[in-house]
């Protein structure tokens, strides 16, 4: 860290300060001591690596540029060569940029000083390693040369002096010079050089390290060796000196640099229907979320032994959601992360709804639908990347630990960002996914994210499945999911948070609930619309789902009316159920079957013995003991209305009913066991949600920082030793005159006298400059220790005036 910058930093204003703070709010976490640990903190390559990352393609150019010139750099030379690259006139566009972007590095701490004399930051050139795809100076390339290679090399490219790098270097550094050694190589070695010209400079050659002469060599790397255009730095690798770089770029830095981003190409698109398309999918991204947490309520499917989810119960489940298995694994994957399904254990367990899905089914439709479209935007999983291999070919499967991938949840906000950038108010853009990844490259490029293409597709895919955008263009209410985040500005990073608008702006759009159905004779049942969600949940479990589309079809069978018995439905409720809720009457068939099923339901009863079965009619007995499909039960005659098993409960049920039958469980009191099978749920806690994007720090947060680092700094500066508190009794205050006291310190920036209790209850004096009170804590600038500190508001005994 250079004394310059730190003392550059002190002279920026309060305000200037704040909005470094809330482009990096990095830097105050937690808040430094003095300006000068700012400093030290803003230079350090962590920082700086994270801001560079957030820059666009322009901006980083401007910077790369000024770390290439020779410090320091004036404005009017900077611009001419930044110029140099555009791949246009350098218009009244360019110039308006070009300020703005100058303007905006200060902003950001990257460089430092006035027009007359720009400065990169103290550590930026170690971050931008190889700025531009250049390689580094002569005199670092060829710093591990000995002097009297050095030497060799200074003579054949027609030098004196001795052999030093800084000689080979100012060599290196004259144009005719470097154009003489470019026009004696062969083509073959020219070819090789116009590769390395624009980046990366450094290549692979065997034996690097050779030392040959202009006059004996002979392959064309041999040649570019001798006259210093290549250097070896190492047994195997070379690189390009910056300088030789610098003249086969005619003197350019960049080519084809744009002070604007590309252009989103794509279609335009109503908004109106593109709102009313991406309604329509919410909704029905929506219920299927519902449908898989009852058909799991009923059936759950098993915990792989390594986590996860068995290839066989996704296709199951896509197959019963009626969707492609990529959707099936999205409406998965962000079940679990919103916390509505977890296993039920770490061993032999299930994956099957969580106490938290009975709280979210209640919501309204549009509430539902944003606690899912929130939880997918945070969510570092990647349902896309489901049944692929992995690098040791093992196939990945849903709700598997290995989907996780950092930069998920912010190529989803970036990419949101765009879309929600793209075209006018009333013709939102559906642009092209080509259009998008030119676009993030432009705006992030440096920011290295494995795999960040398919992530950006994945990213349009799903949201068009869940309902963000629609035909391809974002929606009103998912427009409304998201807004920037300080520190998202031209940088070109961008993160999203949940807006509370989103539920408001889908509602008008939701199609009404019905509460009815249309019976007909063939034991079908007609939904010609959503269903509300007590009706929907009592068709799933006494009806199956034949076809969906603009109508669902229920279809009634002797399986699921036993289903709905067995979870405790009478007939008589049943046939009610169906009259309240038809619009025609009960069809004959349908009472028949209704009635027949529940007159035969639960006349065998299963027990324990392993287990038994009990019925007071013994001819049926007697045929369960002819068939010879009971044979692998090993049934055992106990009396005439009873027989034992060495199978469970459960399998003697399973079995008997595959046989034809239709008996029920019991319980040892002799009561039918109702199985409930629509209320399952996981015995152990939930699923942890996922947590909260951030969302940048308040102004008032900022302000009690940007406080303390001042206050810290005249203490540094001035290099006073701590302040002794006045001496006798330590203030004591009641508690309301306390709070209101520190409130008024802050308020106007001046100190106070407090008396403060220790870990072992002494009371101690402080004099205090405080700067913020947040969750029964004070943060201030401790004169008595001269460092920022945090006190427990239930430790200070009271509050005084400092007395002179």
């Amino acid at each position: 860290m250079s004394t310059e910058f730190a003392e550059w930093l002190r002279g920026r204003s309060d305000e200037q300060l704040r909005e470094l703070v809330t482009l990096r709010p990095e830097l105050i976490t937690p808040v430094p001591a003095h300006v000068e640990g700012l400093a030290g903190r803003a230079s350090s390559p962590s920082a700086i690596g994270r801001v560079l990352d957030r820059l666009d393609r322009f901006t980083s150019a401007v910077l790369e540029t000024l770390a290439v010139l020779a410090p320091p750099v004036a404005y009017r030379p900077l611009r001419a060569q930044v110029a140099r690259g555009l791949s246009g006139p350098a218009d009244s566009v360019f110039e308006a940029r070009f300020r703005e972007t100058v303007d905006r590095l200060r902003s950001l701490a990257l460089v430092h000083g006035p027009d007359r004399a720009l400065v990169p930051a103290p550590g930026v050139r170690e971050v931008l390693d190889g700025p531009a795809g250049l390689g580094p100076p002569a005199a670092e390339t060829f710093r591990h040369y000995h002097a009297e290679r050095l030497a060799e090399l200074v003579e054949d490219l027609g030098g004196g002096g001795g052999g030093t790098k800084e000689g080979l270097a100012a060599l290196l550094a004259d144009r005719e010079t470097v154009a003489r050694l470019v026009g004696e190589v062969s083509p073959q070695a020219r070819a090789a050089l116009d590769e390395l010209a624009w980046g990366p400079a450094g290549g692979r050659v065997p034996n690097a390290r050779r030392e040959v002469r202009v006059a004996t060599a002979r392959s064309p790397i041999e040649q570019l060796l001798a006259r210093a255009l290549l250097a070896a730095t190492g047994e195997e690798s070379v690189v390009l000196p910056r300088e030789v770089g610098l003249f086969l770029r005619d003197g350019r830095i960049h080519r084809d640099l744009s002070p604007v981003p590309p252009p989103l190409g794509g279609t335009a698109r109503d908004r109106a229907l593109a709102d009313r398309t991406a309604a329509g999918q919410a909704f029905t991204f929506t219920r299927a979320v519902e449908e898989l947490c009852e058909r799991w309520s009923a059936d759950p499917p098993g915990v792989l032994r390594g986590g996860g989810l068995a290839v066989r119960d996704l296709k199951r489940t896509a197959a019963l959601l009626d969707l492609p298995e990529w959707a099936a694994a999205l409406i998965i994957e962000v079940a679990h992360a919103a916390g509505l399904v977890a296993a039920s254990g770490s061993v032999d367990g299930d994956w099957m709804p969580t106490p938290g899905y009975d709280a979210w089914k209640v919501r309204p439709a549009e509430e539902r639908w944003t606690a899912l479209a929130t939880t997918w935007l945070a969510m570092d999983r990647v349902p896309g990347m489901i049944g692929e291999r992995d690098e040791r070919d093992r196939l990945r499967s849903a709700l598997h630990p290995d989907l996780r991938r950092a930069a998920a949840p912010e190529v989803r906000a970036t990419t949101l960002a765009m879309l929600a950038a793209a075209g006018g108010p009333d013709a939102p853009l559906a642009p092209t996914l080509e259009a998008v990844r030119e676009r993030l490259a432009w705006e992030q490029p440096r920011r290295r994210v494995a795999d960040r293409d398919r992530l950006v597709e994945f990213a349009l895919r799903e949201a068009e499945q869940i309902g963000v955008t629609g035909l391809g263009a974002l929606s009103g209410h998912g427009r409304a999911l998201i807004r920037p985040v300080p520190g998202s500005g031209a940088e070109g990073g961008s993160r999203t948070a949940p807006g509370s608008g989103a539920a408001e702006l889908l509602a008008p759009l939701l199609p009404e609930p019905l509460d009815h159905v249309l019976l007909q004779a063939d034991l079908t049942a007609v939904a010609p619309g959503p269903l509300t969600g007590e009706l929907g949940r009592w068709l799933a479990l006494a009806a199956d789902v034949e076809s969906t589309g603009g109508a669902t079809v229920y279809r009634f069978s002797e399986g699921s009316i036993r289903r709905a018995l067995d979870a405790g439905q009478g007939a008589d409720e049943m046939l009610a159920m169906l009259a309240r809720h038809s619009t025609t009457p009960v069809p004959q068939p349908l009472a028949y079957l209704v009635s027949d099923v529940a007159r035969r339901h639960g006349r065998m009863r299963i027990g324990t013995a392993s287990a038994y079965v009990r019925c007071d009619d013994p001819t049926v007995l007697d045929e369960v003991m002819a068939d010879r499909r009971a044979t692998p039960l090993r049934l055992r005659r106990l009396a005439p209305t009873v027989i034992a098993s060495k199978t469970s409960r459960a399998t003697l049920v399973d079995s008997l009913r595959a046989m034809g039958y239709a008996p029920v469980a019991e319980s040892l009191d002799g009561d039918v066991i109702v199985t409930q099978l629509d209320v399952r749920r996981t015995e152990g806690p939930p699923q942890q949600r996922v947590p909260a994007a951030f969302t940048g720090l308040d102004a008032e947060v900022i302000t009690a920082a940007v406080r303390a680092v001042r206050a810290g700094d005249a203490a540094h500066r001035a290099r006073r030793r701590p302040v002794d508190a006045p001496e006798g009794q330590v203030p004591r205050s009641p508690a309301t005159a306390t709070i209101g006291a520190l409130r008024e310190a802050i308020r106007q920036g001046s100190q106070v006298w407090i008396g403060y209790l220790d870990s072992q209850g002494n009371a101690t004096s402080r004099i205090l400059e405080p700067a913020r009170m947040e969750g029964g804590y004070l943060t201030a600038y401790d004169e008595t220790r001269a460092a920022v500190h945090r006190f427990a508001l239930h430790r200070i005994t009271g509050v005084a005036e400092v007395q002179g």
